[in-house]
């Protein structure tokens, strides 16, 4: 099942991507096969109403431990940024008044391996890659579509937190995230997220600085266990990973995007992942329109 000397799930043990998948709860394979619709029409479900979908168990449980060795083993290469930076994943905007959350810098102690670090026969970027997943997450989202991320960073993401680390509050700079589990903290690491506090056009500083606070009453925990995937639409909601108290949490982090082209401005990129590369710079100044910080 596993290549022991490189640490990825081998191309005997995974002939398709599908042979990750838990095909009897979610048979992506049975076209419009009445279980599979009923677990898109809750996914929207969940996403109109809280702006999170969480699909349990999707990855089947011989394939799980498996992922787990694979995230484990590239884990070492994760790059950790040291800077500060504010839940819009950028630096403190001194034109805003002390305390404004433009100006609520923190230190995230999570690493990242980026995309371009991880191999390509890898089972996670062959999932990451397969048509038919990306045509669940598509129905799930209500589109007849979606794009991996042009961005050779952060479309694929293995996000790593050892004991001690934790995830600041943030919003993405995409509109929605899917995520996957694939190692959980013996104890902490709880997502934690405030569904739809901003609106295109509305950043709602105020209850973005109770939150801050401790003091809001929109904050949700959400407890992932391994072979959990989740639709995230996080460019809305704001979102942490609380600290690790003991043992390792890992998460890939699977970019895609509504229209092709998608990739990071040159600082939140720089910040949080600690470099960019040419294809960032490039694209600098194509930004979102929707009115909100990135």
């Amino acid at each position: 099942m596993l290549d022991h000397d490189r640490g990825i799930v081998s191309e005997n043990s995974l002939k398709e991507p599908l042979d990750l998948i838990d095909l009897e709860r979610y048979p992506l394979h049975g076209g419009n096969d009445s279980k599979l619709q009923k677990v898109i029409e809750r996914a929207r479900d969940d996403l109109a109403c809280d702006g999170c979908a969480r699909i349990e168990g999707f990855i089947c449980a011989e394939m799980r431990g498996a992922l787990g060795r694979e995230t484990t083993r590239l884990a070492p290469q994760a790059l950790h940024s040291r800077e500060m930076y504010t839940p819009y994943g950028s630096g403190p905007d001194d034109f805003f008044p002390i305390g404004h959350p433009r100006r609520r810098a923190h230190r995230t102690t999570s690493g990242s391996v980026t995309r371009d670090l991880i191999p390509m026969d890898t089972a996670i970027q062959r999932l990451y890659g397969a048509s038919v997943f990306q045509a669940f997450i598509a129905a799930c989202l209500e589109t007849e579509e979606i794009h991996q991320f042009a961005d050779p960073m952060r479309g694929l993401i293995i996000n790593n937190m050892e004991e001690g680390n934790s995830l600041g509050w943030h919003f993405d700079a995409n509109e929605f995230i899917v995520s996957l589990m694939t190692r959980r903290a013996d104890e902490g690491g709880v997502f934690e997220y405030c569904p739809n506090i901003r609106k295109p056009g509305d950043e709602n500083y105020d209850e973005v600085r109770s939150v801050l606070d401790g003091t809001s009453s929109l904050v949700k925990g959400l407890d992932l266990k391994v072979g959990d995937l989740q639709i995230f639409k996080g460019r809305y909601s704001l979102h942490r990973v609380n600290a690790i108290v003991s043992g390792t949490r890992h998460t890939v982090i699977f970019g895609y995007a509504r229209q092709p082209g998608f990739i990071g401005s040159v600082a939140s990129t720089m910040k949080v992942y600690g470099r960019v590369m040419q294809a960032h710079i490039d694209a600098d100044g194509m930004r979102h329109a929707d009115g909100l910080a990135d």
